[in-house]
């Protein structure tokens, strides 16, 4: 679901069949993109679509059974792929120039198999990976990714949290999580000499270049 100015914008489904498990046969080419304020199709043949986004000014999305990240062009109705990613995809968001693409390894179920995104994998000589890929927006080119390796196979979504470096997620198996404090920044007091005090905001978070954040390739 895509959200524009506060209200659901734009919906993306497998397919149209109203039978149960119908999607199944028509993964290839019977995806389509919905409009939710007009409640019509405006893009159909799409390959099991995912994750839309609006994002300035334009709605994106991820035709994950072919491996490619694009948008939709309401000019001439059409799907522009912009970059490749190899890995099922799922999960968009955007950080400047760049967009942000989950990818996922297949399951070993039918669900993935015969589309057009294994020949693609096979034909760049490629496997399909867990993580996700940061893509520039400007060029199409893959410019960073990173790598999930282990017991994780899948990314269902995912989300860019601004200003914050080193990031830490905390789970529930251990008691870590008791005793973990989080402090809000707020300002500080500074005293004058004439005995007043003067209130001063905290200083700019430090911005740490992308390229220092993500090398060109990263295991995880």
């Amino acid at each position: 679901l895509a959200i524009r100015a506060g209200k659901p914008a734009y919906a993306t489904a497998v397919s149209r069949s109203d039978v149960a498990a119908g999607w199944r046969q028509r993964r290839e080419q019977g995806g389509c993109l919905l409009d939710v304020q007009a409640n019509a199709v405006v893009l159909a043949n799409l390959s099991m679509p995912h994750s839309p986004r609006w994002y300035r000014e334009r709605l994106w999305l991820l035709n994950s059974g072919t491996g490619d990240l694009g948008y939709f062009d309401p000019q001439c109705d059409k799907f522009v792929p912009v970059a490749f990613c190899p890995g099922y995809l799922r999960g968009l968001a955007f950080w400047r120039d760049w967009a942000i693409v989950g990818m996922s390894k297949p399951r070993r179920e039918r669900t993935f198999s015969g589309l057009v995104l294994d020949n693609r994998l096979q034909s760049k000589d490629a496997e399909a990976r867990c993580g996700f890929a940061i893509v520039n927006l400007t060029t199409g080119n893959i410019d960073h990714w990173v790598s999930l390796e282990g017991v994780i196979t899948e990314l269902y979504d995912l989300q860019v949290i601004p200003t914050v470096t080193r990031a830490m997620s905390v789970g529930f198996r251990t008691d870590e999580i008791l005793k973990l404090i989080t402090l809000e920044a707020m300002p500080t007091s500074v005293a004058r000499s004439d005995h007043t005090l003067e209130t001063s905001k905290p200083p700019s978070p430090e911005i740490t270049p992308m390229s220092s954040i993500f090398p060109n390739s990263l295991s995880i």
